[in-house]
């Protein structure tokens, strides 16, 4: 009698066990497939929102069909569909960024959606919106009146200098899509629209240069780059909730941890140096990189730098005269894109001019720890004395002209007599 009970008491906390088993483990499955279901939810909408390819698309061809718009990758878009958007990039919804194909050629589409902003060097500071996209030129607009108009428009970026009639050129050839001799109006409107971005003036400045993506084609303000096939500079990606979880201190390590042997990382850092020298008092002005992040860097098979986003590459003539139009009321407001600073005035609330640091000072700022990272131990010394030194210039280029070429060609000499030798170079 007592063994039985003693049966019936253990085969009930048993019964009891598996019935809490049984409901922590359905507990645990429904949390699984809940915050999965999130998890796939909040991707789908972040993903909606950043990549909006087929309505930049749509917008851009519904202009081109209207006879609005026209330019040399229109009809390859829109028509024959041999270009066409691949693998979504965009980090803001306005920004749609894409990679493509068009014909044996794989480049990257770019493409402002939303409301234009134009700034009005001269003026104001704050970016005006205009109501209507494509509205300029206006129809009976001359081709004589649309010269003026560029010239207009590239003096208020790089200033009033010798060169400026060659750079107006060289816009008007880029606008001859077709290379008729005789620009449309619609072919003019396409051009107004790409002048409004730093990124496509700079491709036309350096075209022909090595560190520079080219610019295969455009059809109104969308326009197509050369591909970069290594692009961050460095990094891992990550899906978003590991983001949240991995300390600021340990993701930068982990992103050091993933970039190629020292000797192709100097050469990579050689090519950064000739892109500052590049835009340093370059034949139609000097240019001010404002974003010296590893996204806006990429690389080639070769290890030659490649500039992958140029959104913050902006004459240093428009720079100027739009920081001294900016109120403020300490330092921290008198900034442009994410590192081109300048002081505040505080006795006339206006940011000042001159640049507090120049490009050089900023990339070996930026750089210099992925470029010390595996460094051979006998090197370690002079190289950071040469970085530390680069990156405690102060001023602009302009003031230290001296200095500042002393400075890029002997760090450029050092690093490439360190891998000349090399098969990585």
């Amino acid at each position: 009698m007592q063994r039985n009970r003693n049966t019936s008491v253990m085969q009930f906390a048993l019964n009891a066990r598996l019935s809490y088993i049984r409901v922590k483990y359905l507990f645990l499955m429904w949390l699984v497939v809940f915050v999965g279901s999130w998890v796939v939810y909040v991707q789908y909408s972040t993903y909606s929102e950043l990549c909006r390819g087929q309505e930049c698309k749509t917008i851009i061809c519904d202009k081109y069909s209207q006879g609005i718009i026209d330019g040399s990758a229109c009809s390859n878009l829109c028509e024959e569909s041999s270009l066409y958007f691949r693998r979504c990039l965009s980090t803001k919804p306005n920004n749609q960024v894409y990679t493509s194909s068009w014909g044996d050629q794989y480049g990257v589409i770019k493409c402002q959606l939303g409301d234009v902003l134009h700034y009005e060097l001269g003026e104001e500071m704050e970016p005006k919106k205009e109501i209507a996209l494509f509205d300029k030129p206006t129809r009976g607009t001359s081709v004589e009146k649309f010269k003026e108009m560029v010239a207009s428009l590239l003096k208020a970026k790089v200033g009033d200098q010798a060169y400026l009639s060659s750079l107006v050129a060289l816009i008007l050839s880029v606008a001859d899509s077709n290379k008729d001799g005789h620009i449309s109006l619609p072919e003019a409107k396409s051009a107004w629209a790409l002048l409004q971005h730093n990124e496509v003036l700079l491709a036309v400045v350096l075209q022909g240069r090595e560190h520079t993506p080219r610019l295969l084609g455009f059809c109104g303000d969308l326009y197509v780059v050369e591909h970069v096939p290594h692009a961050p500079l460095y990094g891992l990606s990550l899906p978003w909730p590991m983001e949240l979880w991995i300390p600021t201190g340990m993701r930068l390590s982990m992103d050091q941890w993933f970039t190629p042997s020292w000797p192709r990382k100097a050469k990579i850092f050689i090519g950064l140096l000739e892109l500052i020298e590049d835009i340093f008092h370059g034949t139609f002005g000097s240019f001010l990189m404002c974003d010296m992040r590893a996204s806006t860097f990429g690389y080639n098979d070769r290890y030659d730098l490649r500039l992958v986003d140029g959104r913050y590459v902006v004459a240093e003539e428009a720079f100027k005269q739009a920081m001294i139009l900016q109120r403020c009321e300490e330092d921290e407001d008198c900034v442009y894109g994410v590192d081109c600073r300048t002081a505040c005035d505080r006795a006339e609330h206006r940011c000042m001019a001159e640049l507090a640091q120049p490009n050089l000072a900023r990339a070996c700022g930026a750089l210099k720890d992925y470029l010390l990272r595996g460094a051979p131990f006998h090197l370690q010394e002079e190289l950071r004395k040469q970085l530390y030194a680069c990156s405690a210039l102060k001023g602009s280029a302009e003031q230290m002209e001296m200095e500042h070429s002393l400075i890029l060609n002997h760090l450029k000499t050092f690093l490439w007599k360190q891998i000349s030798h090399t098969n990585d170079s």
